[in-house]
């Protein structure tokens, strides 16, 4: 399992279409044969600051996805709706779902 957290900092007048955009991006990639999982999570709190949460079965799944159509229109919207550089995390899974990995 290869999962990939993301952590994203969107200025606050862009959190709507920022939310739009990348629920149309989780939506699709929950649909690549490779992915196992995709979380769209926004901080209690601090609307403006969210976390990614992705899981594919491989690295080459994750590759696959960032050269999507899907990914590629995601990464253009949202392009100025980051208040800083998204800040992306690659992990290798131990324990995963109800089953080791």
């Amino acid at each position: 399992m290869y999962v990939v957290s993301v952590i994203v900092h969107v200025k606050p007048d862009q959190i709507a279409s920022f939310i739009a955009a990348t629920l149309d991006n989780a939506r699709n990639t929950r649909q690549e044969p490779g992915n196992m999982r995709f979380d769209v999570l926004q901080t209690e709190g601090e609307p403006s600051r969210f976390l990614l949460y992705e899981a594919y079965a491989t690295a080459d799944d994750f590759a696959k996805h960032q050269q999507t159509p899907h990914y590629l229109r995601w990464k253009q919207l949202v392009a100025e709706a980051m208040a800083q550089p998204r800040q992306g995390v690659k992990h290798r899974s131990l324990f995963f779902g109800d089953a080791e990995a």
